[in-house]
């Protein structure tokens, strides 16, 4: 009798579960979002393309995690309309040469702005206040030199494109 109370208890417990649930599977927008509008980023810093490079990592991340449609313009079919603004960007150098004096190492701040806009102007997702950061390696050969500043904000980009949409299905 104590062996079949055990055994229906531990039943009981393995049924109920804990209660516990894997993140990134909540979709919480409305259920009448099939089509989201996804323009081009408005750039007002100083840093040349960078909207470009964040609406495209944005696209993509959307495109590969959810089965909403994409528009790359607004557009009056679109459910729903996803517009940024990088409002700024900033290079600054982190660590120094010993033996020249030049930086060594460098981060890149970019500071952006968003908002998912339903049909009827309702706001679904907004956060004024953005801000990502890369660090990267100055090289010191002139000879061999590379440009490391674009594989960074690539690298930034792809960041900030996984936690924005991370952000728009979850809810936070």
């Amino acid at each position: 009798m104590r062996r079949l109370a055990a055994a229906l208890a531990v039943l009981a417990l393995g049924v109920c579960g804990c209660g516990y649930k894997t993140g990134g599977h909540a979709a919480t927008l409305p259920t009448n979002v099939h089509t989201v509008a996804i323009p081009g980023f408005i750039n007002q810093s100083k840093t040349y393309r960078v909207e470009q490079v964040l609406t495209a990592a944005v696209v993509r991340e959307f495109v590969s995690r959810t089965h909403y449609r994409i528009l790359n313009q607004e557009s009056a079919d679109a459910d729903a309309t996803l517009r940024g603004t990088v409002v700024s960007t900033q290079l600054t150098p982190v660590a120094y040469d010993s033996v020249s004096g030049r930086a060594a190492s460098a981060i890149i701040v970019v500071n952006m702005k968003i908002s998912l806009v339903d049909r009827h102007g309702k706001v679904l997702f907004q956060n004024p206040s953005y801000s990502f950061h890369e660090q990267y390696q100055i090289s010191r050969e002139i000879t061999s030199f590379f440009e490391e500043e674009s594989p960074a904000v690539d690298r930034l980009s792809q960041d900030f494109a996984r936690t924005l949409v991370s952000n728009i299905l979850e809810a936070f």
